[in-house]
């Protein structure tokens, strides 16, 4: 069973996601909250697996709510979908930043919604390729003031990067464009599996919850940039 906890400051709003998630055999509700400080309590309450989680909201705002759940050690397996008017938005740049799963525009049908639970509950990140481009391209270079190419210097994310093997370097590249582990698996022709492994060993080598942090890391590094594509297209 996902556990879910709601977090917006419309009321309308939560009680239309509330019924749409109790609905299904697989997640419950387990809370709802109308700021982001009521957020964090409910979550370390009531062992959420997922929350959605506006970004605005009066008092403490989604973005320090999901910086404060990804700040606690014993908040790692908590998985936050960003919920946002307008799908590409500096403040999810941020939260992302902070240790957001994703994020999905409030104008999502029904089945985005339910779908975008099960793959946070996963660990899996919410960032399609196109979604992925438009937001960096737009935000991510100018986040903390200097150009997508520019490479930290040393004890920066470009020194974290020096860990990594050449193979996991390339799939980490590829999990920036927005592939998933079958389609970098097709590209790089190696089975699935071995592809999660350097996933995994990746995201541990970094510290990163999960893939949409690997994609943070990739651009800040200077690894891949924002106009360049795919690697290897």
């Amino acid at each position: 069973m996902i556990r879910v906890v709601l977090a917006d400051d419309q009321a309308l709003l939560r009680s239309a996601f509330r019924v749409l998630v109790d609905s299904e055999a697989d997640m419950e509700v387990v809370g709802e909250a109308a700021d982001g400080d009521e957020a964090v309590a409910l979550v370390r309450q009531r062992g959420a697996d997922v929350v959605l989680m506006d970004i605005r909201m009066p008092g403490t705002d989604g973005l320090a709510a999901t910086r404060a759940i990804g700040a606690d050690p014993g908040l790692a397996d908590v998985h936050v979908v960003i919920l946002t008017t307008f799908e590409v938005d500096e403040y999810v740049v941020g939260a992302l930043r902070a240790g957001a799963s994703g994020f999905l525009g409030k104008g999502a049908e029904p089945g985005e919604l339910l779908s975008a639970i099960r793959t946070a509950a996963q660990g899996e990140a919410l960032l399609s390729p196109a979604a992925t481009k438009g937001l960096i391209a737009r935000f991510l270079a100018q986040g903390d003031g200097r150009g997508a190419g520019d490479r930290p210097g040393p004890g920066g994310e470009a020194s974290r990067l020096a860990a990594l093997t050449a193979r996991e370097r390339e799939v980490l590249a590829r999990v920036a464009a927005g592939l998933s582990n079958d389609e970098i698996a097709d590209r790089l022709d190696v089975s699935p599996l071995t592809i999660k492994t350097h996933v995994n060993r990746t995201m541990a080598k970094l510290g990163a919850r999960d893939r949409a942090q690997l994609v943070v890391a990739a651009y800040e590094s200077g690894l891949v940039r924002p106009y360049g594509g795919e690697p290897g297209a």
